[in-house]
């Protein structure tokens, strides 16, 4: 690879967001051997990580960080990376090709990638503002609630998406007693459906969880700080403390001098340009357009991970679509949930497995084609389990599989099988 690509000035390439997907775009360009100056705007401290630990064994205190650094402290410097954390990018120039920082400093740019990740709803209700109200993004963050997660302490987790559910848990595996107030019927319904929601409801509340489904908090109440929640129906939740996991807006810098196509984030393209020359987005702020699934915005750690490695790779000239299937997992206590494909909508849900014993693989189809599959307690990530089960179904995604309905519930139809006969 040449220093310096074709069509590309002696700019720095310049990365605003020092999270999952920046830090990956930042060690793929020099393995993808670029030897001209990478920049890298950090709003946080610290270097790039991946954040799964925080809503799990970080916050139980059973490992740190180390191990989720996209690359080791040292080697940025050793790698002429220059990282700048505790930066903000206050606006962004696409027409100038410059990007203003918090500082006052205007650096220009040959490739810009936004990869500022997003930001917290946060909760708009009276007493929102009391002590002991915690939401979940940062070190900091998870820092906080870890010193309010003492054996014996009462929580209240509002939401039960990934971050509420996996918080739920691991609070009470600390000893905290837990009470999840949420809007829908179910933990995950809106991602996972009604079944499988239904599974994980139970596997909650037969770790002590309460769950109040159906409602949601309308005050936070308390003199000096939190002391219980309210919620709409009118119960009085008493806790001494409370963690806010209620979905995250994309986190889209200020832009200037000409626009940049946004909708629900930074639009961009299969090659993760956005409308703007040389600006290229990758995380959970790209609206990217997929090859398979059309235009999507995802909010998982395997995303940033490989959109940020191949925004890097078009910035030095690749032509081959970002067409990652998408995958996810969750641990919740001792069980772990696998998710691979994208399906918003579908009209039939096939369950392979038992229910009863919680282990199951679940497809979801729509007109016949197998958009997703779920697998609860059943095989393995099939980013690592190449030949396992979740693997074949990744499989049947790509493929836009038909398999016939009973064929994908039989435990004696070969999933493999399924999957290369598409």
């Amino acid at each position: 690879m040449e220093s310096v690509p074709d069509g590309m000035s002696g700019d720095p390439i310049v990365i605003v967001g020092g999270g999952l997907a920046g830090g990956n775009a930042a060690a793929t360009l020099r393995e993808e051997g670029f030897t001209g100056p990478v920049v890298i705007i950090s709003s946080e401290p610290g270097v790039p990580f991946g954040r799964p630990p925080l809503s799990k064994t970080y916050l139980r205190s059973e490992e740190d960080l180390d191990g989720w650094y996209v690359r080791p402290a040292g080697w940025y410097s050793q790698h002429d990376v220059d990282l700048r954390s505790g930066s903000i990018a206050a606006a962004v120039d696409p027409a100038a090709h410059t990007v203003l920082l918090g500082s006052g400093e205007e650096l220009s740019y040959a490739k810009l990638l936004i990869a500022t990740g997003g930001r917290n709803r946060r909760l708009g209700l009276p007493g929102a503002g009391l002590p002991g109200i915690h939401y979940l993004r940062t070190v900091a963050d998870c820092d906080a609630i870890k010193r309010e997660a003492a054996p014996g302490r009462r929580a209240v987790v509002v939401g039960m998406g990934f971050i509420g559910c996996e918080v739920a848990a691991s609070l009470t595996q600390l000893g905290v007693q837990v009470t999840a107030v949420f809007p829908g019927r179910a933990p995950l319904e809106n991602v996972l459906g009604g079944q499988v929601g239904a599974l994980i409801a139970g596997i909650h509340r037969a770790h002590g969880v309460e769950l109040r489904a159906g409602d949601q908090v309308a005050a936070f109440a308390g003199p000096e700080r939190i002391e219980a929640v309210v919620t709409a129906s009118g119960h009085r939740v008493a806790c001494d403390f409370a963690v806010a996991g209620i979905g995250i807006d994309p986190e889209v810098p200020a832009v200037t001098g000409s626009s940049i196509a946004q909708e629900n984030g930074m639009l961009a393209d299969e090659l993760c340009r956005t409308s703007a020359a040389d600006v290229y987005a990758a995380g959970d702020v790209a609206n990217h357009l997929h090859p398979l699934f059309g235009r999507i915005r995802v909010e998982h750690f395997n995303n940033a991970e490989k959109q940020g490695a191949a925004a890097a790779r078009s910035m030095l000239g690749s032509a081959a679509p970002y067409d990652y299937l998408h995958s996810f997992w969750s641990d919740q206590y001792e069980h772990k949930i696998e998710y691979v494909g994208h399906a918003a909508t579908w009209d039939e849900f096939v369950v392979r497995g038992s229910v009863d014993e919680r282990k199951l693989i679940g497809f979801y189809l729509v007109d016949g084609v197998v958009r997703a599959a779920v697998g609860l307690d059943r095989g393995g990530d099939p980013e690592l389990d190449r030949d396992g089960e979740m693997a074949a179904c990744a499989r049947m995604v790509a493929m836009r599989a038909r398999p016939a309905g009973g064929l994908l519930a039989d435990e004696h139809a070969d999933l493999w099988s399924l999957a290369l006969g598409a």
